[in-house]
């Protein structure tokens, strides 16, 4: 399940339908009736339900015509799904088994825990687990028989991409905003008596909970997490893995009540009051305190980085070789400083991804230029940590919609996915026709996106 090829859930033009809104009981007599027959399966009303469910606490925006999207979306699946058996692909139940826990901890956490999840789904968790488990094995034959599908399409050639871009509405192809590519060289400020101060406030505050203040109250005063510090430092019911390990493992080993010792994190410095733990999930308090920096930190810092600029200007070092010389920041400066994405390592960012300091240091200069020092932030953490440092803007590319020239590897990705889609729908297509299909009643209305889901 690396790579989803084909978007299941399909955006339906509004309708009526009598069923029951989401929220509302279903009849005992009805909550089990079929709805659909596809080749040797059935869908069932219960099914669908389950499906609304899942889209709902993720947060989907749904509305009271939605069961037609959601039936459509299984149909498809179930074509998949026939296929891949006759194919006799084979269910990767470790990849299912890590989707199902991950899914199980995120709807836990979004719900506040175990309890609450069986009473949403009204379902106790062996059952949820069970049905789930099914739903993640399908899933895995559908995703496997998208991709075989799809790798029987040729590979494109430079010829083909040019084809597909001369076809294509030049209104329909993506605007790529301005990008900006940059070097950077990051001075971290000497941490020692910042962290000290720091750390002796925590233990006067832990102190003061000890010999009987409420934490909640002392989090609302000195908490920098401004969106726990409004409720008391309180975290809510959440699973372990969405927190830094230092914070989980300190948290999960306390009783309730009991406040831990001083915990770091790439956030700051915390104490942490366990409230309840569930398996692993927990809910806690905890403060928050970041470093503060003085502004005698900030002037050597500065001077030093303008002693680099300094040095680069007078040709005595390039800044590639500065960057590794005196940057501080571990992800860029083996690179001589060039910044790139973590995720898809482009060395290219838009306005919206960069820090804001960083943006307004560079939003007036020219190719080639290096900035002043100024202060910004790290990329660690939720709100990041001090940092100082000079930028060199390498490259601009203006803001422009993707053409073949400058952008060949995206119209590439275009084509592909095109082609992907094609051979998608031609399987669907061929599929539909020669499959026994029967809807109930109440769906033959639907405005299915796709035609040949009801038979005359």
């Amino acid at each position: 399940m690396k790579k989803r090829l084909y978007p299941l859930f399909i955006a339906l033009a509004a309708m009526s339908i009598n069923l029951p809104a989401f929220g509302q009981k279903i009849p005992s007599g009805v909550i089990d009736k079929t709805v659909a027959l596809i080749g040797g399966d059935m869908i069932q009303l219960s099914a669908l339900e389950n499906e609304v469910q899942m889209m709902m606490v993720q947060g989907v925006t749904t509305d009271k015509y939605i069961r037609c999207e959601v039936l459509e979306n299984m149909l498809v699946q179930k074509l998949f799904l026939n296929q891949a058996r006759l194919d006799s692909l084979k269910v990767n139940y470790e990849t299912v088994e890590q989707e199902l826990n991950n899914r199980i901890q995120q709807i836990m956490s979004q719900l506040g825990g175990e309890k609450q999840m069986e009473e949403y789904f009204r379902k106790p968790m062996y059952k949820i687990k069970e049905e789930w488990r099914e739903t993640f094995s399908d899933q895995s034959l559908v995703q496997q028989m998208q991709s075989k599908i799809v790798e029987k399409s040729p590979e494109l050639t430079p010829s083909d991409v040019q084809r597909f871009y001369k076809n294509t509405s030049k209104d329909s192809l993506p605007i790529i905003p301005t990008q900006y590519q940059i070097r950077q060289i990051v001075l971290y400020p000497s941490k020692t008596e910042a962290v000290m101060a720091i750390k002796e406030k925590l233990l006067e505050i832990r102190e003061r909970i000890i010999k009987g203040e409420k934490f909640s109250a002392l989090a609302t005063i000195y908490s920098q997490d401004p969106k726990s510090a409004a409720r008391g430092g309180e975290l809510g019911m959440t699973a372990k893995q969405l927190f830094w390990p230092a914070f989980s493992d300190a948290a999960i080993t306390l009783k309730p009540g009991q406040v831990s010792q001083i915990v770091e994190t790439p956030d700051g410095f915390h104490i942490i009051q366990l409230i309840a733990r569930d398996g692993d999930m927990f809910n806690a308090r905890h403060i928050l305190l970041k470093p503060i920096y003085t502004g005698e930190d900030r002037s050597k810092a500065f001077a030093k980085l303008d002693s680099i600029k300094t040095l680069i200007l007078a040709d005595s070092i390039k800044f590639d070789n500065a960057a590794r010389m005196y940057s501080q920041d571990p992800k860029s400066f083996l690179n001589g400083g060039t910044m790139a994405d973590e995720n898809t390592g482009s060395v290219l960012f838009d306005k919206d991804q960069l820090k804001p300091n960083d943006y307004l240091a560079i939003k007036d200069m020219k190719v080639g230029e290096i900035s002043e020092p100024f202060e910004s932030l790290d990329y660690e953490g939720n709100t990041g940590n001090t940092i100082y440092k000079i930028i060199k803007l390498e490259k601009v590319i203006p803001s422009h919609t993707v053409n073949i020239k400058d952008d060949f590897n995206i119209m590439l990705n275009l084509a592909k996915n095109k082609a992907a889609n094609d051979a998608i729908d031609k399987f669907i297509k061929q599929n539909q026709a020669t499959t026994y299909i029967k809807i109930d009643a109440a769906f033959q209305n639907c405005p299915f996106t796709r035609e040949g889901w009801i038979k005359k």
